[in-house]
């Protein structure tokens, strides 16, 4: 099997919420693509519940656009503790960190979920705007850090 990034990181040390960038790649024609590990919650100690986590990704996916140019996606991770925000061109993590928070604080105004209906999601049903306002609050109240290992 072909090295998977994520896997090298030891789950067990890191401390949440931070901002990791954790991979530049560069292709054959000079394309550069950055990707990022937005932390939310501490990995096999607390998961973000499918559906605060499905309305979070919804939000971001507009939201965080708004703050930083060039998004080619933003996914949640299958473990629930956060997301990847991929890129195009190199972007510095304090960029991202700091457009997050901003993402995170007009989550906490939004008043609908965006394509919160069959149409145009696959799980319409499975949405809680209330739970993405909550864990929202939560990384906010707790700050992101850019040290994986804490700000110790």
């Amino acid at each position: 099997m072909k090295n998977v990034e994520s896997f090298e990181l030891d789950h067990r040390n890191v401390v949440a919420p931070y901002v990791r960038k954790c991979g530049v790649l560069k292709g054959e024609k000079g394309d550069i693509v950055t990707k990022f590990d937005l932390r939310f919650t501490q990995p096999n100690k607390e998961a973000i519940p499918t559906a605060s986590l499905h309305a979070l990704e919804h939000l971001l996916a507009g939201i965080l656009r708004e703050h930083i140019d060039n998004i080619i996606d933003i996914s949640p991770m299958g473990c629930r503790t956060g997301f990847y925000l991929t890129v195009f061109a190199e972007e510095n993590v304090e960029n991202v960190k700091i457009a997050l928070e901003k993402s995170l604080k007009e989550i906490l105004n939004a008043e609908e979920i965006p394509a919160a209906n069959d149409l145009q999601c696959g799980n319409y049903r499975d949405l809680s705007l209330f739970g993405a306002k909550e864990y929202a609050k939560y990384v906010l109240k707790k700050g992101f850090s850019t040290n994986i290992y804490g700000d110790k």
